[in-house]
């Protein structure tokens, strides 16, 4: 992964992690999910929101952020307004992840023709 593209999809997961700070009392007050699960899910998709956006340097980075948009997507299963989230920030990670490539790759190119 290019500099500009583990910035852009580390802020976007960035983004996502405070976007679902609220997630946890709408997931207590929608659904009969006990108050220590409920609180286990919120924070721990947080959590991997912001594990993957500190290791966008290595390619596990990558995948968790990934994986991060699969499981908000998954989790429309229990809260279906989810669905809906998780679609916008896969496509927010999606556009940052393959724009930022080729920022990246565009600039290698320019860099390569001026040497």
């Amino acid at each position: 992964m290019g500099k500009v593209q583990r910035a852009m999809c580390a802020g976007i997961l960035g983004l996502q992690a405070l976007a679902l700070v609220p997630f946890t009392p709408v997931l207590l007050s929608l659904t009969d999910i006990g108050a220590g699960a409920a609180v286990a899910i919120g924070l721990g998709l947080i959590l991997a929101c912001l594990v993957a956006a500190g290791t966008m340097r290595t390619p596990v980075g990558g995948l968790l952020g990934w994986l991060v948009e699969l499981v908000t997507i998954g989790l429309g299963v229990v809260v279906p307004a989810m669905y809906g989230l998780g679609a916008v920030f896969l496509a927010l990670y999606a556009g940052s992840w393959f724009l930022g490539a080729k920022i990246d790759r565009e600039r290698a190119e320019r860099e390569a023709a001026a040497a």
